[in-house]
């Protein structure tokens, strides 16, 4: 399985789209600050998992990313609202 997410801090200002193949596992990683130190996501501490999708296979996760990536900012905002609508953190309510 893999997945495309977006994260962003606690303000809600800044938004980052990944992919992975083990949600949790790179959540966490965001989240203890294991990127690399100048990475985006740690410079802004951008840690807040507010949206994803999953996939059968990498190709689509990695177009589905890409495709996000050029979109608005408006447009992601109204794909985030309309997935949560409280732009609460769902790590936690990811399954273990």
């Amino acid at each position: 399985m893999y997945f495309i997410y977006i994260l962003t801090n606690v303000s809600n200002k800044v938004m980052y789209v990944g992919v992975t193949n083990d949600l949790r596992r790179r959540i966490t990683e965001h989240k203890q600050g294991l990127c690399a130190d100048n990475s985006f996501t740690k410079r802004y501490r951008v840690t807040k998992l507010v949206y994803f999708e999953s996939f059968p296979d990498p190709q689509t996760a990695i177009r589905r990313e890409k495709q996000l990536k050029h979109w608005a900012r408006e447009k992601k905002d109204n794909l985030v609202s309309d997935f949560n609508s409280n732009w609460e953190d769902l790590f936690n309510k990811l399954p273990l």
